[in-house]
């Protein structure tokens, strides 16, 4: 029989507020963080101001997948909470190997319990609100086959998010730069707005002269990437800027007042290790 329960399942980066998953059934597992003091698990024992904390005084914490164990505990708790199934959508596996980890626990679970796994090809903002529309999907009664076969593929597909990071240096140094290329703009103050390609790698989609272009060139580009629709979701984040990301999301809302829903997120102590202070993300998703 088809599952009727349905927990959803993700890591730390998708950047969720916590009370806002335990209110929707969704369970995080965190990455971990390597400091020169030990490690940590990301939303748990560290967070993001601790991380630009670190960098300030120059320290490159590392980034390491969540323990085997992690996902099997987040299963038994699903499997306690009275759960029969589970959706895993995990960030970007050109990024990370936490779909990866997930696929294999699907398998494992084959025959025992129902898990489907899903590469959001994302992080963040196009990783999370996916992750929330499917929470009200599920609480407005959306089948096991219609969410697995159907809903979560169209999701993933039509979500676009776009951010700025204030500086590339630690994308460089943690050798997560993609399809980015490097400029010497600092001196320029160039700030990049970076997206995910199709292959789930980050891409540089713009450039602007200064913080006060970035909040516009993001409104512009998700509003380019609502196009004519008339049914979306919208999202916004931030890294270390919060009172900028309350312009950007008045902006926002202004240019896209027809928004299904709007979430506001945090940049995660996992992201925050590559991306650094000073980030802003806005996020489209398209329903119709």
């Amino acid at each position: 029989m088809s599952p009727k329960n349905i927990a959803l399942l993700t890591d730390s980066c998708a950047d969720i507020p916590k009370a806002l998953a335990e209110e929707k059934g969704i369970y995080v597992i965190p990455l971990r963080i390597l400091c020169e003091d030990g490690e940590y698990q990301d939303g748990v024992n560290i967070c993001n101001q601790d991380i630009y904390r670190r960098q300030k005084r120059g320290e490159m914490p590392k980034t390491s997948l969540p323990a085997a164990e992690d996902i099997e505990i987040a299963l038994d708790r699903i499997v306690k909470a009275g759960y029969d199934g589970a959706i895993a959508v995990m960030m970007s596996s050109a990024l990370s190997g936490t779909y990866n980890l997930a696929r294999i626990a699907a398998e494992e679970c084959e025959g025992k319990f129902p898990l489907r796994a899903y590469d959001s090809l994302s992080a963040s903002l196009g990783q999370g609100m996916t992750l929330l529309q499917l929470a009200e999907d599920i609480r407005s009664g959306m089948s096991w086959e219609e969410l697995t076969e159907r809903r979560v593929p169209f999701l993933l597909e039509r979500a676009t998010a776009h951010f700025s990071v204030d500086t590339l240096e630690y994308l460089q140094k943690g050798g997560r730069i993609g399809k980015v290329t490097a400029t010497a703009g600092t001196l320029l103050q160039i700030k990049p707005i970076l997206s995910f390609a199709e292959d789930g790698q980050l891409c540089s989609e713009a450039k602007v002269r200064g913080r006060n272009q970035v909040i516009d060139k993001l409104v512009e580009l998700t509003v380019q990437a609502c196009g004519a629709h008339k049914r979306y979701n919208l999202a916004v984040a931030n890294g270390g800027a919060p009172e900028e990301m309350e312009k950007l999301k008045e902006k926002l809302t202004a240019a896209l007042p027809e928004y299904d829903n709007l979430w506001a997120g945090e940049i995660d102590s996992t992201l925050s290790v590559y991306l650094g202070e000073g980030v802003l993300g806005a996020a489209v998703q398209i329903l119709d």
